[in-house]
């Protein structure tokens, strides 16, 4: 069966920020209250649960997955199975926006589910508030998801999540306008200026590119510029973990960066502006009023709709600067710490969502790239843009999963906004790095 939880409030889309409505001071006071199919890749997992431990009581005997209505509808039919297979009840439960913080609250009061659908990048305050155990799944298995997927759901060195789809940012570009796809950035500038000045694109308007940087800065589609122009967020650990205590904004290099983004902003080359947001960029690529957008394959259905003629290639970098690299998200099963049916729950995720027929089936029903290797095979037969987006993530990073990067968002949307607007540089990074460490507790 099948319900609605009601939201809390209105939620991010999961492929910007699924942490944001978090803020630091709420993921550390949590903490307080929160407790401590196939070959290889798992693709011939029939949905047995041989090995799961009977429910302890009719009230136990309930399998809940919470997910939102689109992955409810596909997982429905694999749930069901299961439970009969098992001998107990499976019940889909429609959380349509806030999940995050909904779970938590749910969790921490006994009412949580068993199953969770969501993002990698909550993983970490998640672990930290005691709320998902880690996933018991063989080497083999993980040998079966690409790297990027494996890499987003492990932390600390454990795997919390069975990831099924990888989406990042690629450059869509107007074949008919720009035939050949731009090596840089600055190349692709370029050509758009280039076409606005022949007349070539609608109202004669046009604009070098459709990036939505936001009228408040719009840190997940800033990034992969900020990392050409040599940024990073965090270091590194040696486990490959994000290290917040190795805050890379403020420092010269997050400067030498954002100079680099200033170059183009509306003091500069004018192709990057704050005018561009969610709402716009996609309908300025579709009315052919750019040659070229960056965003992920959520906008694949508008663009096609529109009847462009386009590809998709990896986001170029700056001239003689560092490969552009975008954020990766995944989205992935996660087992509750506090779920009723924990055995049960481990069973499931393992065994029948981690098979290659479940992750085909949600890629029928929402094109994301599957992170499951034999079924990312199957959607780049059926869809050649599905290669090309996995091309365009082969130098992207996860986005990260630590509770810190809740700290970061504010005041580095901030900053960009400042330097697409053509403020002084310096000071707006440098005022962005002080902001992060505060929220942080590293400054004083």
């Amino acid at each position: 069966m099948r319900r609605t939880f009601g939201a809390l409030a209105p939620r991010p889309a999961p492929r910007l920020v699924s942490g944001l409505a978090l803020g630091l001071a709420a993921c550390l006071a949590l903490t307080a209250c929160g407790g401590s199919g196939g070959s290889a890749g798992g693709d011939t997992a029939t949905g047995k649960a041989s090995s799961a431990a009977p429910a302890e009581n009719a009230e136990a005997a309930t399998l809940t997955i919470w997910a939102d209505q689109k992955r409810s509808e596909t997982l429905k039919q694999f749930a069901d199975a299961f439970a009969k297979e098992n001998g107990v009840k499976a019940d889909i439960v429609v959380v349509a926006q806030n999940q995050q913080q909904t779970f938590v609250t749910a969790s921490q009061a006994g009412k949580g589910p068993d199953v969770l659908v969501g993002a990698h990048d909550w993983i970490g305050n998640l672990v930290q508030n005691g709320l998902i155990d880690p996933i018991q799944m063989t080497q083999d298995q993980l040998d079966g998801y690409v790297d990027v997927a494996r890499k987003a759901v492990t932390y600390d060195g454990q795997v919390y999540g069975v990831p099924y789809a990888v989406e990042n940012l690629a450059l869509y570009r107007n074949t008919d306008l720009a035939p050949e796809a731009p090596k840089t950035f600055d190349e692709l500038v370029a050509t758009g200026a280039k076409l606005k000045a022949a007349g070539k694109v609608k109202e004669i308007v046009g604009y070098p590119i459709s990036q939505q940087d936001g009228q408040s800065g719009d840190t997940y589609h800033m990034y992969p510029l900020y990392t050409s122009g040599g940024g990073h967020l965090f270091g590194t650990k040696p486990n490959g973990d994000p290290d917040p205590a190795d805050l890379g904004v403020g420092t010269p290099e997050s400067i030498a960066a954002f100079e680099k983004v200033a170059e183009f902003g509306e003091k500069g080359a004018g192709a990057l502006k704050r005018s561009f947001t969610s709402d716009n960029s996609a309908a300025l690529f579709a009315d052919g009023k750019t040659a070229f957008m960056v965003s992920g394959p959520w906008r694949l259905a508008d663009v096609r709709t529109a009847g462009v003629k386009y590809d998709v290639t990896p986001v170029p970098g700056f001239k003689g600067g560092d490969p552009a690299r975008s954020f990766v998200g995944v989205q992935a099963f996660f087992v509750a710490s506090k779920g009723k049916n924990k055995a049960l729950a481990q069973e499931f995720v393992t065994n029948t969502l981690a098979s290659a027929e479940v992750s085909q089936a949600l890629f029928d029903a929402e094109p994301r790239m599957p992170a499951l290797k034999s079924a990312l095979a199957y959607a780049s037969a059926k869809d050649p843009d599905v290669a090309k987006f996995e091309a365009a993530a082969e130098n992207g990073v996860p986005l990260p999963a630590i509770p810190q990067m809740v700290a970061v968002w504010g005041p580095f949307n901030t900053l960009i906004h400042a330097v697409v607007k053509g403020e002084n540089v310096g000071p707006a990074v440098k005022a962005a790095g002080k902001a992060i460490a505060e929220q942080l507790g590293q400054n004083g």
